[in-house]
């Protein structure tokens, strides 16, 4: 099988909503990005998922054209009418109106404070960011309207913002979170071909700690045979570049994305192809996929067992006494309305 440089997905598995197909499948891995620009009715998104610890999330762009092969957020684009594949990656919707309806939504009497997440689905700074700058008008609403926020992406685009990201830190508003996958490029640029290297990562960590925003490394998604050898290194580059504190999960591949990851197994590793899927499985009672609430990102059995036995000794090792800020709820009450805001 030969494999397509710049896209993780290598196909465009059917959208299993067909009725609803916008496009015809035959995106080619080389074909540019499209961008689509759209104006959705909504932009918060409250999270009922009892093991995610956020109560909104917020998500400026459909599609990521990072290119992540082990996404869950490839099963979404179905319900836009496309593919989780290539589709995902070249696919972009974009919400322009997205600034607006968080101002509407924060200025509603009846809103209560409560840390929004940027994005919890897609990458919010993705490439798209740079010639959209959406996140960067949401953040600017953010601390117009002194409102708490999580950010969490795998792109160093964030420091473009630290200026709004600083005066947010002053006043405990925000959290940021960096995913770290690995420290091999051969391993980055087949996995996640369009993301920022481990090393611009690691400098995005420095730079936002330095800044005075609390910083927690996502150490997600840990595949057993490919990188669970990496997390004791991998939680030590982060906390020497300032993170306070640090997450895990395990890989699941639900829905289409297993089709898509088994396809890219066998096109870029096929030597250890077998082994790493049969060790997801392990994790997952033989399946590669799980939706149980509580251990779909934990795993269980001996590999994951293995594996948070790791991720224990790594948090006591390097991040035992390290401060993690909570959020100021308290200061949004007074910026509800422009008439307040002037005093």
């Amino acid at each position: 099988m030969t494999y397509q440089k710049g896209r993780g997905a290598q196909f465009n598995p059917a959208n299993r909503f067909e009725s609803t197909i916008a496009d015809d499948g035959a995106t080619e891995p080389d074909k540019a990005t499209k961008y689509t620009i759209v104006y959705p009715k909504n932009i918060l998104n409250k999270v009922n998922s009892p093991d995610i610890g956020m109560a909104w999330s917020m998500n400026p762009y459909q599609g990521c054209e990072h290119g992540c092969v082990y996404c869950y957020a490839r099963n979404s684009h179905n319900y836009w009418g496309y593919s989780a594949g290539l589709d995902f990656e070249q696919q972009i919707l974009v919400k322009k109106n997205a600034p607006e309806l968080l101002e509407k939504k924060l200025r509603n009497p009846k809103w209560e404070a409560a840390a929004i997440m940027l994005s919890g689905n897609t990458d919010c700074y993705q490439p798209a960011e740079k010639e959209f700058k959406i996140t960067r008008s949401l953040l600017e609403v953010l601390w117009r309207y002194r409102h708490p926020v999580g950010v969490i992406t795998k792109n160093s685009l964030i420091l473009r913002d630290l200026d709004i990201l600083e005066k947010l830190a002053s006043n405990n508003l925000v959290r940021a979170s960096v995913s770290l996958t690995t420290l091999s490029e051969d391993t980055r640029r087949i996995l996640e071909p369009r993301t920022a290297t481990a090393e611009q990562r690691l400098r995005t960590i420095r730079e936002l700690s330095s800044a005075g925003v609390s910083v927690n490394v996502m150490l997600a998604p840990i595949i057993p045979g490919l990188n669970d050898h990496e997390i004791i290194p991998m939680a030590e580059a982060a906390a020497k570049a300032g993170a306070v504190s640090m997450a895990s999960t395990v890989v699941r591949l639900n829905g289409d994305v297993s089709e898509i990851f088994e396809d890219w197994a066998r096109r870029t590793i096929p030597d250890r192809a077998d082994r790493v899927l049969n060790r997801i499985r392990d994790c997952h009672g033989g399946n590669l996929n799980d939706s149980r609430f509580g251990t779909r990102m934990k795993g269980e059995g001996k590999i994951a067992d293995v594996i948070h036995q790791q991720i224990s000794l790594a948090r006591a090792r390097f991040f035992a006494g390290r401060e993690k800020t909570g959020y100021n709820l308290e200061l949004h009450r007074d910026f509800k309305s422009p008439q307040m805001r002037l005093f």
